[in-house]
């Protein structure tokens, strides 16, 4: 999985009054609302014979997601049209509501893009990626002479 590093260090800025000013604008709960990510969070971890994505997308149905891979990247899409929608109630605030969104993930080249198994249960949608045989952890024990 391709992974990017968020540095988060301060003392480089220029200006350091001017991060005071942005972060108490968009921490505003108006911007924070509608700068809100829209797509479902994900956990990727690994262990000795697979690469998991879990991603959390609750209120959904297995039949709305499509899992896609082409050229060791894969896609994770759900499109929803208005009309599943409920309009009998009127929301004063409503925060989660997928109509559609696209995530998308570059596979290392010790990912064996053949053996792919997704499952959702209770609102999370799980995706197990085989390791090929090379890429797996070889453990033994050296005898102490």
């Amino acid at each position: 999985m391709t992974l990017v590093k968020f540095n988060n260090n301060r003392n480089n800025a220029l200006l350091p009054g001017i991060n005071d000013v942005f972060d108490s604008i968009f921490n505003d709960t108006f911007f924070n609302d509608r700068m809100m990510a829209r797509v479902p969070a994900v956990n990727i971890s690994e262990s000795e014979n697979y690469y998991h994505v879990e991603l959390a997308a609750p209120g959904l149905k297995k039949e709305d997601f499509k899992l896609s891979l082409e050229r060791h990247v894969l896609t994770i899409s759900v499109e929803q049209s208005a009309d599943q929608q409920e309009t009998q109630r009127d929301y004063s605030k409503r925060e989660y509501r997928f109509n559609s969104f696209v995530r998308s993930f570059t596979l290392p080249e010790s990912a064996d893009a053949g053996q792919i198994e997704a499952t959702y249960t209770d609102g999370v949608l799980c995706i197990d990626i085989a390791k090929r045989e090379e890429a797996k952890a070889v453990r033994r024990q050296i005898e102490i002479k």
